[in-house]
């Protein structure tokens, strides 16, 4: 038998909560199919293949609400889906700021049209995705000093997704993926060290090879052989690119609707106010054609746009679903995500910083002496105060210069602090949903020795 389209089923899942007695309703299906193979020593070691269609369905009782989601596309399942989440709302508390977008809300496009969300081209064949892994594995075992691959895995997947409501919205898109990453090891024993190079790209045909990812991956776990611990102090630090967007990744958790609605959140007093140097902008871009993050719409139908986060310096607003921006007064931002199991909340699209005209070299040599921080474990963050503590690994800089390998360290500042310094070097990656150079951050605490 075959599987209706996720179109169809969205809109059967809507006809079955309408029979069941929802007052109003939207449903999101998804069907993915996916294949991964793993590499080690040469041999293929491990092949998955999957395929599923699931579906997520929200019914609304007045200001109640509740989710259900299943795997089975069958009729009988849709009407046990409805009636269930009928059930489980009418018993669930209210919920004043829950209920769909009216209609004039919603968007008009209703598909991914222009924005190259799905390689035209055939799913790679398994023994391609093979020969890719093991020529990653091959190219990280020829670097002199490294002693193994940890693994090489070339992946490939497929997303059609369609949401629709009882408010009027259908829509939908098909995405794809196309991945390639090497983790290798350097050294033996107690004194070894891990690294590692991935990409992942829309178009298969837009990612990097298979040698250059092999190769970096192994450089980069030699470079780090005989790291040793620095003297504990208060230093400059300079987070590479390939870890600096999880600096700007806890502004954006912090300037998040449903964060500032709980008060639970060093931004929420900070509309308005400066959160970054006056020379740069934070900008959201959810129409970047094949770019991860892009969207045609949000989870509730709404259109999304281009926005300035962060302009000049200064906190424009708020990310915002429409139950937070009902809760905090304000106008929706088009940002709404949701799981099939879960209601909407507030999550952001692609962003980008603003870079400047120097390189990461010419930010080491204006730092002296400082760390050079290319890797991060664990995190304690004070979402009140943005108080700021992480394990880090890197290199320590002397003149300019980088001296030797670091590891088992912590940094620490707050974060309001810190991003009202930051200076942008100009090596962000364009083709990632956060587009943020290497940072230059002032004066954190180093813990070391």
């Amino acid at each position: 038998m075959t599987t209706p389209t996720p179109e169809r089923l969205a809109h059967a899942l809507l006809d079955a909560a309408r029979r069941a007695g929802a007052e109003a309703a939207d449903a999101l299906v998804v069907a993915d199919r996916s294949v991964s193979i793993d590499i080690r020593g040469g041999a293929l070691e491990q092949a998955e293949r999957a395929e599923s269609t699931d579906l997520g369905l929200r019914v609304l009782m007045g200001r109640r609400q509740a989710c259900v989601s299943a795997s089975d596309p069958r009729d009988e399942t849709l009407a046990a889906m409805a009636e269930r989440a009928v059930a489980m709302a009418r018993e669930a508390p209210e919920d004043p700021y829950a209920g769909l977008a009216e209609p004039a809300q919603l968007g008009d496009r209703r598909d991914a049209e222009g924005l190259e969300l799905a390689d035209p081209a055939d799913e790679p064949a398994p023994e391609a995705l093979q020969d890719a892994a093991a020529r990653a594995e091959a190219a990280a075992l020829a670097v002199e000093g490294v002693s193994q691959v940890q693994s090489a895995s070339a992946a490939y997947g497929q997303r059609v997704m369609h949401l629709a409501a009882t408010n009027g919205f259908s829509g939908g898109y098909a995405r794809t993926d196309h991945s390639l990453s090497c983790v290798a090891i350097a050294g033996e024993g107690l004194k070894m060290e891990r690294d590692y190079d991935a990409d992942g790209r829309i178009y298969g045909a837009d990612l990097r090879s298979a040698e250059e990812i092999g190769a970096r991956a192994g450089r980069r776990a030699v470079e780090r052989l005989n790291a040793r611990r620095p003297k504990t102090g208060a230093y400059p630090v300079l987070f590479d690119e390939r870890i600096a967007s999880s600096l700007i990744g806890h502004l954006l958790s912090a300037a998040n609707g449903r964060a500032v609605a709980r008060g639970a959140s060093w931004l929420r007093d900070a509309e308005g106010a400066a959160v970054l140097p006056a020379d740069l902008s934070l900008i959201e871009d959810p129409h970047r054609p094949r770019v991860q993050g892009t969207r045609p719409f949000d989870a509730e139908g709404l259109p999304t746009a281009r926005r300035a986060i962060v302009e000049n310096g200064t906190l424009t607003g708020f990310t915002l679903d429409l139950a937070t921006a009902r809760k905090l007064d304000r106008t929706p931002t088009g940002n709404a995500a949701r799981g099939l199991s879960s209601p909407p909340s507030p999550s952001n699209w692609n962003v980008a910083l603003t870079q400047s005209e120097l390189s990461q070299e010419d930010l080491l040599r204006e730092m002296g002496t400082g760390l050079l921080v290319t890797s991060m474990i664990g995190a304690t963050i004070n979402p009140n105060t943005g108080d700021y503590s992480r394990g880090a690994s890197g290199f320590w800089v002397e003149n300019g210069q980088i001296a030797w390998p670091v590891n088992e360290c912590t940094v620490a500042g707050n974060l309001r602090e810190m991003l009202a310094t930051i200076r942008p070097a100009n090596d962000a990656r364009p083709w990632v949903s956060r587009v943020v150079p290497s940072l230059l951050v002032e004066g954190l605490t180093i813990a070391g020795e």
